[in-house]
C-alpha cells in the first residue's frame, strides 16, 4: 500500500476543509503513469476546490489480489493520522466492499464507474467471472456505504433496490485548460500522421472486448469500402498529456462500446471540438445533446459507416466545446441538475437541446 498525502493534522473545531481519505486499487506511478488517470484528475480536481485528500492505494496491479488482504488494519494508520471526515472508495468492487464493511467508525462514500456495476460480458470466461463477482461486491459495498455516487444515471439500476435512494448522479469532470482546441495540421505534424486521410481515433485499453474494437475495424472498413481513405488510431499507452494531440489531430472519435458508465473520451472530444460517432451507450446521447456533426449509430458496421461518412463529408469541426460549463473540480462536487421535465441535462454542459439526428 502506499499513500499520498495532504496535511496531516489531527481533528481540532478551528479546521474547515473537509477531510477526505480516498481510497482506490489503481493511480498513477512512475512504472504506471496511465493507470487510474481518471481518478488522479477527480482527485486533484478537489484538491484545487479546497477539500484536504489523502490517497491510499492499494496496488491491485502490481500485488494481485494480496493488495485486498487486511484492508482495515492498513486503513487504520491513515485514519488515525489523517483524521477524515469522510471515506471516499473511488472505484466500485471488491476493495469497496472490504472497505464499506470494515471501516465502522466513519461515513464511506463509493463512487461506481460502469463495469463494476455492468461486469464484463464479452471477455474471456475468467475474466467474466471475476468481473461477476466484482460486481456482487459492488452491490454489498452498496448496501453498508454512506453514500453512493454513479457517473450516469442509467447505473442507479444495477444497484440494489433499497440501496438506491442513497445514490446521486455525479459524472466525471475533465480538465478545460487540457482538453482544448488545437490546430490539427500541426499536431498531424507533430504525430507524424498522414494529413491527407480521414483519421478515426478509438479508445482502448489492452483490446478490451467491452469496446468492441472488432466492431470498430469492421466500421472503418466499411467506410472505406465506400471510397473514403480511411484511418484507425488506436488510443492506447499513450501519456495523458499526449492525449490532447491525439484528439486534435484526429478527424472523428469512435465509440462502440458494448457497456459504459459516462465515458471521459467523449468529454475530452468534445472539448476539443472533434466530432463523435457512437452506438447509444451509456450516457452518450446525453453528452451528444445538440450537438451538430455528432451522431449516434446503430451497432453495426453498416451504421456506423454510415455516421463517419456523414463527418467526412461535414466540416470535420464542431462547436462541442461551447456547451461545456463545469471542469474536473465543479463536476465532481456537484450534484445532477434536473430539467423543469424531471429528465437529467448535460450536468457538465448547458441546458439540453435537440437530441442530434441518427445516423443513416
Amino acid at each position: 500500500m502506499s499513500k499520498s498525502s495532504a496535511s496531516s493534522e489531527p481533528r481540532n473545531s478551528a479546521r474547515s476543509a473537509l477531510r477526505v481519505l480516498a481510497v482506490t486499487n489503481a493511480y498513477p506511478s512512475p512504472e504506471r503513469p496511465t493507470a487510474g488517470i481518471f481518478l488522479a484528475e477527480q482527485v486533484e480536481g478537489l484538491r484545487r476546490a479546497g477539500v484536504a485528500i489523502e490517497v491510499v492505494l492499494f496496488d491491485r496491479l502490481k500485488e494481485g489480489v494480496r493488495s485486498y488482504f487486511g484492508v482495515g488494519a492498513r486503513l487504520a494508520e491513515p485514519i488515525r493520522t489523517f483524521d477524515p471526515d469522510v471515506i471516499h472508495v473511488l472505484y466500485g468492487g471488491v476493495l469497496a466492499d472490504r472497505v464499506a464493511r470494515t471501516a465502522a467508525d466513519r461515513p464511506v462514500v463509493v463512487t461506481y464507474h460502469g463495469s463494476d456495476l455492468q461486469g464484463s460480458a464479452l471477455a474471456p470466461l475468467r475474466v467474466q467471472l471475476m468481473a461477476e463477482y466484482g460486481v456482487w461486491c459492488s452491490r454489498r459495498a452498496a448496501r453498508h456505504a454512506a453514500g453512493i455516487i454513479v457517473v450516469a444515471r442509467h447505473l442507479v439500476r444495477f444497484l440494489p433496490e433499497e440501496s438506491r435512494p442513497k445514490a446521486r448522479v455525479i459524472p466525471c469532470g475533465i480538465d478545460l485548460e487540457r482538453f482544448r482546441p488545437l490546430d490539427r495540421d500541426a499536431c498531424r505534424k507533430e504525430l507524424g500522421w498522414d494529413n491527407g486521410r480521414f483519421q478515426i481515433l478509438f479508445a482502448t485499453s489492452n483490446e478490451d472486448p467491452i469496446k468492441r474494437p472488432d466492431l470498430a475495424r469492421a466500421a472503418v472498413e466499411a467506410l472505406r469500402v465506400r471510397g473514403i481513405d480511411a484511418e484507425l488510431r488506436i488510443l492506447r499507452g499513450v501519456p495523458y498529456e499526449r492525449v490532447p494531440a491525439w484528439l486534435n489531430a484526429s478527424d472523428v472519435l469512435l465509440l462502440t462500446s458494448l457497456t459504459e458508465g459516462s465515458p471521459t473520451i467523449v468529454k475530452e472530444a468534445l472539448a476539443c471540438n472533434r466530432p463523435v460517432v457512437s452506438v447509444s451507450v451509456g450516457d452518450v446521447a446525453i453528452q451528444l445533446e445538440g450537438v451538430e456533426g455528432s451522431f449516434l449509430a446503430d451497432a453495426t458496421p453498416e451504421a456506423l459507416a454510415g455516421a463517419l461518412a456523414r463527418v467526412a463529408a461535414g466540416p470535420r469541426a464542431i462547436e462541442g466545446r461551447s456547451g461545456i460549463t463545469c471542469s474536473t473540480a465543479s463536476s465532481i462536487c456537484c450534484p445532477e441538475r434536473q430539467t423543469p421535465s424531471g429528465g437529467p441535462s448535460r450536468p457538465w454542459a448547458s441546458a439540453p437541446a435537440p437530441k442530434p439526428s441518427p445516423a443513416r
